[in-house]
């Protein structure tokens, strides 16, 4: 007699990833998108304190999958700023610690024109996109222009997502399995055009209803986040994120 086919592990906590931009002068930041290098530094003290690493998302979800990683953290850095080779890396190797950069293939050496009220921020470069590359940083595609995926049309949708990963593995020499949804936005015709693109794993905000491995939240961290606000978000995130199917 056939044994009954194995029950599917019930679904996992949500992984815990934090969600940067820029690393450099916080004076000018209309958006708050941007963290000092000694902020920086004092976030990823506090990480290391309790026990906790920054990792790439790649390294995060494997561990997760293998049943470990609860230690782990994931660290994230949209946009692809020319600051991150300068201000954030090095932070970044004193703390032993590594991350995501979600770039622009479409926009290589340019700048962030997507945001009206500035300042404009330079972008890494192709050549600078390798380099964070070569020093073990997981490169994945924040699409191909910053476009807001659920106002694409089709032929848009699918540059944005599969013309982008091709772009940037043809730049790296390296497969590319994650994804960034720009500006945070989601929807179910984003993360099948993800999926079918064959990401491995997309990140959003908060996808609500939609969280899974192609939709993971994220938590936003800025320049204000001091211990004590890091402390509240890590605990707000454990209880208010949906369980992801297939991680333990």
């Amino acid at each position: 007699m056939p044994s009954p086919p194995a029950e599917s592990p019930a679904p996992g906590p949500a992984p815990w990833i934090a969600m940067y931009h820029s690393v450099g002068d916080c004076s000018d930041d209309p958006y708050r998108v941007t963290v000092s290098p000694g902020r920086l530094e004092r976030q990823l003290r506090w990480l290391v304190r309790r026990g906790l690493r920054g990792v790439s998302v790649a390294e995060l979800l494997a561990a997760r999958d293998r049943g470990e990683g609860r230690d782990l953290v994931g660290l994230t850095f949209d946009d692809g700023y020319a600051d991150f080779l300068v201000n954030a890396l090095p932070v970044l190797n004193r703390w032993q610690c590594t991350a995501t950069l979600f770039v622009l293939p479409g926009r290589l050496g340019g700048d962030n024109a997507w945001d009206p009220l500035g300042p404009r921020r330079p972008l890494l470069t192709a050549d600078g996109i390798r380099r964070a590359a070569a020093e073990g940083v997981e490169i994945g595609s924040h699409g191909l222009t910053h476009v807001d995926l659920t106002r694409a049309d089709d032929t848009r949708l699918k540059s944005e997502t599969a013309e982008s990963r091709a772009a940037l593995e043809e730049l790296t020499g390296a497969p590319v399995g994650g994804f960034c949804y720009p500006y945070g936005t989601v929807d179910r015709r984003a993360v099948a055009a993800v999926r079918e693109a064959g990401y491995a794993y997309a990140c959003a905000i908060d996808p609500g209803e939609l969280t899974g491995r192609h939709a993971l939240p994220r938590v936003h961290i800025g320049q204000n986040d001091t211990a004590v606000r890091l402390l509240l978000k890590r605990r707000l995130h454990r209880w208010r994120r949906r369980p992801v199917e297939g991680l333990r």
